[in-house]
């Protein structure tokens, strides 16, 4: 695999290495480059490489000023220490977002999305996606940090996953509340999709902890929880129809 970052602190340049390398030893790091003219040039000159990370910020622009330059035909990974950027991000269709300091959990992460999102790369018929596409990969536990303690929190646990203030938190069947490293559209695509379903931008949420629901206005579906959530769960009524094809395992 051949992976270029462009990254213009040698600090961030050399964790993020590290732990590209420590994923994935057999990767390639065929350019560490610093600046938007830097990384113009090296394209105009080399294929596009298998990954591409970019940093938001550089001396000379940013990175979407970048893509926009030189549109490579690669998946690309931010790497940021802002966390505004993220719906920009996506609509220039990154496969993830990572904040600085990057964890090993979130290189971890992005390589798994990478695998699965291959085909969307590779000139074949791409593969879609969804709430309902069963998959093996998911992760099973998550590493848990709340002040100077850690924990596994494993995923059958969870009854769902909230966020609240630019944070993420997972709720317990028993009730308790986690921080989670990982935003919700990072969570989406680690938890089972047979038993984890994205109601709306806030809430993911467990087959197991659905205690009732009913129709709502506008063909939308009002969802209660156990434990209870802090504020109505609502299916937009253009999810409502994967909501109930996902109720009935398809």
């Amino acid at each position: 695999m051949r992976i270029v970052i462009i990254e213009d602190e040698q600090p961030a340049y050399k964790r993020l290495s590290k732990l590209v390398k420590e994923k994935k030893p057999g990767a390639d790091i065929v350019a560490h480059l610093e600046s938007v003219e830097q990384a113009d040039d090296w394209f105009q000159q080399n294929q596009p490489p298998d990954l591409l990370f970019l940093d938001i910020h550089l001396a000379d622009g940013s990175g979407f000023d970048l893509l926009e330059k030189v549109k490579p035909d690669c998946p690309v990974v931010f790497v940021t220490a802002y966390d505004q950027y993220a719906i920009d991000a996506f609509k220039a269709n990154s496969i993830d977002y990572l904040l600085k300091p990057v964890k090993k959990e979130d290189i971890d992460a992005a390589f798994d999305k990478l695998d699965r999102f291959g085909n969307l790369f590779s000139g074949k018929t791409p593969v879609a996606v969804s709430n309902n596409t069963p998959r093996q990969d998911y992760k099973k536990r998550f590493v848990i940090r709340f002040g100077d303690h850690i924990k596994t929190l494993l995923a059958e646990e969870i009854a769902y996953c909230f966020s609240e203030n630019k944070a993420t938190f997972a709720r317990t069947h028993d009730g308790r509340t986690y921080p989670m490293d990982h935003n919700l559209d990072a969570l989406e695509m680690m938890l089972d999709p047979l038993e984890f379903f994205r109601a709306n931008r806030q809430y993911i949420i467990c087959l197991k902890a659905i205690t009732e629901m009913k129709t709502y206005t506008k063909a939308r579906v009002i969802i209660w929880l156990q434990p209870a959530a802090k504020e109505e769960v609502i299916v937009s009524s253009e999810r409502a129809a994967e909501f109930k094809r996902w109720l009935g395992g398809e």
